[in-house]
């Protein structure tokens, strides 16, 4: 090995962070002859190995932690009251009056009311933050807990309460009773605080109600998750060749929650264009994903200003999307079955009922075709649109799968798939009559006993209502036997 490569090659070494043994075994096999007898020590120093290590370790304290904002908010808060005493000194405690403050004994009063009061609180968000960790572990995953930990909501909350509480603790030992003197600057500051200290935890009861939704949490990790891919893999690569149409891209991630139609169909007149909306109501976007198709040739088509008219949010909501409400429902009923039928079939019953309202409401009224136009009649926008047959699927099928063997449900999805039959228009009534036959099918291959099946597929709102004839359950179900013997 040349003398000059060994050198350069034991910089290298001696750059790069590692531990001593490390440093002492590639010496050991790498140093040439004429360096063998020195110690591996002196070839090779460690420069900042350790001070690295420590310094990686502290700041991921500091960022993963819960400790490090409440602990600067209580040195600013001392640090405040100390100023503002001593601009009382510096006046002789006479720069705010005690008609404002009120004297010794009421500041004393107000000032011990403040601390405690700020203890109380702290000790609040500490047990709702603690609370909150443990259903998100119990709910989500054990993972998520180092997410709550670096929520700075939470961290500004409790420094916030903990700070007041240091400001109102030194100055109450300036308020001294046989001179009358009163630190009344450090008592307004004392009233400014608490009040910024009540609007912030109106703010964290309601960030931390937010926090709990499935999909912020997502969103959350999902954003980190994002940061990260930016820092280790910074180039982006070739970009996509554009298809046959241009598409105008979507700026950010998210759910389409809102569209602004009739200020779309505004924007496309403008342009002489057609858009099409790709995705959905309610439907997942990724960032960079084609938002809209581009038909005809526009002519200054502001992208910008269309991207703005369809709200990408981190969850579906009520606000257009009908489908979203009978999601919910369809949620709560596979829920309340989801360990077992028979785990809470009441509960679904409940669910069913609204759903069976809602489409006996939707049974006979004309659905949009995705298609807006101008005043002129021209299309400038189209948009994929649920229909009655989505509406029925989505109402029942998944309910149907995991509750057949249970016959409140069953027998609960029968009267209400017969009412809708009595209402719906008569190019309708097809799907209704499927699912029909697919319950049907459901049932037998969930229940063996003809009469339970006879039973699960007897129409009854209440699940077991007044319909509940066991004694004509037993004359279908031997009936139906008969033919088999």
């Amino acid at each position: 090995m040349r003398i000059g490569s060994w050198e350069q090659d034991r910089t290298t070494v001696t750059s790069t962070p590692c531990s001593d043994r490390c440093r002492d075994t590639w010496v050991t096999a790498h140093a040439p002859r004429g360096w063998s007898d020195e110690p591996a020590s002196s070839l090779l120093e460690p420069t900042g190995c350790q001070s690295t290590v420590k310094t990686f370790r502290l700041l991921d304290s500091i960022r993963n932690g819960l400790w490090f904002v409440p602990v600067v908010c209580v040195v600013a808060g001392v640090a405040l009251s100390l100023v503002t005493v001593a601009l009382d000194r510096s006046t002789d405690f006479k720069l705010i009056p005690q008609s404002l403050t009120g004297g010794p004994d009421i500041a004393i009063a107000i000032l011990s009311t403040v601390a405690a009061s700020m203890v109380s609180l702290a000790a609040l968000v500490l047990t709702i933050t603690m609370v909150v960790v443990q259903l998100a572990m119990g709910q989500f995953s054990p993972r998520i807990v180092q997410t709550f930990l670096q929520d700075k909501p939470s961290q500004i909350a409790i420094g916030l309460f903990v700070a007041t509480f240091a400001h109102a603790i030194v100055a109450l030992r300036e308020v001294d009773v046989e001179k009358g003197s009163v630190p009344g600057l450090a008592i307004l500051v004392a009233f400014l605080l608490v009040l910024v200290s009540i609007v912030v935890l109106v703010l964290y009861v309601h960030h931390i109600g937010r926090s709990l939704r499935v999909a912020s949490l997502m969103e959350l990790v999902g954003e980190q998750t994002r940061k990260l891919l930016d820092e280790v893999y910074p180039d982006e690569g070739p970009e996509i060749e554009e298809g046959p149409e241009p598409t105008i891209a979507a700026r950010k991630s998210g759910v389409v929650s809102h569209i602004e139609f009739a200020k779309l169909v505004e924007l496309a007149r403008r342009a002489d264009c057609t858009l099409e909306l790709v995705p959905a109501l309610g439907e997942f976007v990724p960032a960079g994903a084609p938002l809209f198709l581009i038909h005809d040739e526009p002519s200054d088509l502001d992208e910008e200003a269309v991207t703005e008219e369809v709200v990408l949010g981190l969850e579906r909501t009520l606000d257009q999307d009908v489908a979203y409400g009978l999601r919910m429902l369809v949620d709560i009923a596979e829920r309340s079955l989801a360990d077992s039928p028979f785990q809470d079939p009441t509960t679904a019953v409940q669910a069913i009922d609204r759903l069976h309202d809602c489409l006996r409401q939707l049974a006979r009224r004309p659905f949009p075709d995705g298609k807006y136009r101008d005043d002129a009649g021209n299309v400038r926008l189209i948009t994929p649109a649920m229909d009655w047959n989505g509406y029925v699927h989505l109402a029942f099928e998944e309910i149907r799968l995991a509750g057949a063997a249970s016959p409140q449900v069953t027998r609960r999805l029968q009267a209400a798939l017969e009412d809708l039959k009595t209402v719906a228009l008569p190019d309708r009534r097809p799907v209704l009559e499927s699912q029909l036959e697919l319950l049907a099918l459901s049932t037998r291959e969930a229940v063996s006993d003809p009469h339970d099946v006879t039973m699960g597929l007897s129409a009854d709102r209440l699940g077991f209502g007044v319909s509940a004839d066991l004694a004509a359950f037993a004359d279908d179900a031997e009936s139906s036997e008969a033919p088999r013997s």
